[in-house]
């Protein structure tokens, strides 16, 4: 068999640091996360202790030992594009090094999130008696539009493979629990006029000068800061796109501003639409994308517990990320997992081994 289409083994019994170095020598790009998916797939039927499932590229594990809470660790397979600049480490396969007396990983996916993925598995491997009944979610296609989501796929083909007391999700947080995350949405306030030729511009209606009272509001705004849980979510309302007009002799009949709210897990979706509403009252609100916050469940005592295995003060979240559809099927979640998320997606991509190990003891603590 020709080497290049032969199918990948993982050897979960490695150390974390050096699984993560496996994982990354398997190109996932998202839309091709075919033979990793099948490796993983491969190596966890391979544990008796664990019944696999498998939807498209995602993989759920599962324990079933009667315990009386259900965690789930969850992380995906998926990572953006490789660099295209010529010379960058952050790329296929992986490069191992020593920076400053530490052993430190190259590679596209090392931080986001195969370092993550990596604890998921040598975790898989090893806990054949934890003290909480596990789900290992392995899943496709985050990187992309939300709609293409693997996760997403599963909570809506199997919903009762994913039914928990708690779940981390193994994003890279540079070893530290943040709980939750805020919520985001997207929404267009579009502004109408009447065209003329701009040298009789009396004769039209502006539509470009009536978008400044939207963009006083926004000037006006002062984001906020609420606390849920023992933690303070900052808030934002910002313009981030802005358009208008057709030509240099034209007075625009026609102008928009795409506008992004960041909103605190103390509120739903709803709640969070009404509240722009109320901001930008007098103008209708075109919603184009809308994804919930969520709790970050520290109140629960696997939570509580979580953290002391941890023995870092927990962060809140100010990104979206999957915690929330966790959050929103009744989940509470956290993110938690090795490397610096400001390494995602860089044309340097790295992680330190030492961060995946820690990582691994401390779930491993956590649920032995």
């Amino acid at each position: 068999m020709d080497s290049s289409t032969a199918p990948v083994e993982l050897d979960l019994t490695l150390d974390p640091a050096d699984l993560t170095a496996a994982l990354v020598d398997v190109e996932s790009v998202s839309d091709h996360e075919g033979p990793l998916a099948d490796a993983v797939e491969n190596a966890l039927r391979r544990l008796p202790h664990l019944d696999v499932h498998r939807d498209g590229d995602s993989i759920v594990a599962r324990t079933n030992l009667g315990r009386d809470e259900r965690v789930v660790l969850a992380g995906h397979l998926d990572t953006v594009p490789l660099p295209t600049v010529e010379g960058s480490l952050g790329t296929v396969p992986s490069k191992r090094r020593r920076e400053s007396g530490r052993a430190v990983i190259y590679g596209r996916g090392t931080t986001d999130m195969k370092g993550g993925v990596a604890v998921q598995l040598a975790l898989a491997n090893a806990l054949t008696e934890p003290n909480r009944d596990i789900t290992f979610v392995f899943y496709d296609h985050e990187e992309v539009a939300s709609d293409a989501s693997g996760l997403g796929r599963l909570m809506r083909n199997s919903p009762e493979l994913l039914e928990a007391d708690f779940a981390v999700l193994l994003e890279p947080t540079n070893g530290t629990v943040e709980g939750g995350c805020n919520g985001t949405m997207r929404f267009r306030i579009t502004t109408a006029g009447k065209a003329a030729h701009s040298g009789r511009a009396w004769i039209g209606d502006n539509a470009i000068h009536k978008q400044a009272d939207v963009l006083a509001r926004l000037a006006a705004y002062e984001p906020r800061t609420i606390t849920v849980e023992g933690l303070d979510y900052r808030e934002g309302l910002n313009a981030i796109r802005i358009g208008g007009g057709v030509a240099g002799n034209v007075i625009p009949d026609n102008a928009w501003v795409d506008i992004n709210y960041r909103f605190a897990p103390d509120k739903t979706l709803a709640q969070a639409q009404d509240y722009v509403r109320e901001v930008f009252e007098g103008y209708e609100l075109d919603f184009q994308d809308l994804s919930p916050a969520a709790r970050p469940g520290l109140d629960r005592p696997a939570a509580a517990q979580f953290v002391a295995a941890v023995g870092q003060d927990p962060m809140p979240k100010y990104g979206w990320t999957d915690v929330a559809r966790f959050s929103e099927a009744g989940v509470p979640a956290v993110n938690f997992g090795p490397g610096d998320a400001l390494l995602a997606h860089t044309d340097d991509e790295h992680v330190f081994d030492d961060a995946v190990r820690e990582c691994h003891r401390a779930l491993a603590e956590w649920l032995s």
